[in-house]
């Protein structure tokens, strides 16, 4: 906890080692990440989790929710370079990537683990709860004696 309120510290000095003009941009930004995020991506996300939950069998809802996840995460990362700024002709090694293609292959490989992961959960030995949730009413045994 500490270490947190230090870093915190020094975050907050460096902030305002900034002119008030760079200070007030940096406040804008935080409020409009804010209202974004609380107008627009969270009834996002809550409406695609009621939609999943109905649609989506049970064992697929965890794995496309984490692969949804790590999207909006590839998504989020790759806004900075998208369009990719401080380019120039008269420098085109600055970011010389092809952006678009590695975003598309990455959010690929992140999906084709859905399927994957379902299909090697599937291949695993049983696991405990399969056992138990395939036990019926007779199955019980008897109890140990009361001591």
């Amino acid at each position: 906890m500490i270490s947190g309120l230090a870093l915190a510290g020094y975050g907050a000095t460096l902030v305002f080692d900034n002119p008030p003009i760079i200070m007030m941009r940096i406040a804008v930004w935080a409020l409009v990440a804010v209202a974004v995020h609380d107008v627009v991506f969270a009834p996002l996300c809550v409406a695609l989790g009621f939609a999943a939950h109905r649609i989506l069998p049970v064992t697929w809802q965890a794995p496309v929710a984490v692969a949804a996840l790590c999207s909006v995460v590839l998504g989020l990362l790759a806004i900075p370079v998208f369009d990719k700024p401080g380019m120039h002709l008269d420098n085109m090694t600055v970011l010389d990537r092809d952006y678009h293609a590695g975003l598309w292959i990455s959010l690929a490989v992140v999906w084709v683990c859905v399927p994957a992961y379902l299909l090697a959960r599937r291949l695993l030995p049983v696991r405990q709860n399969q056992v138990v949730e395939g036990e019926g009413a007779d199955d019980v045994g008897g109890q140990p004696p009361a001591p």
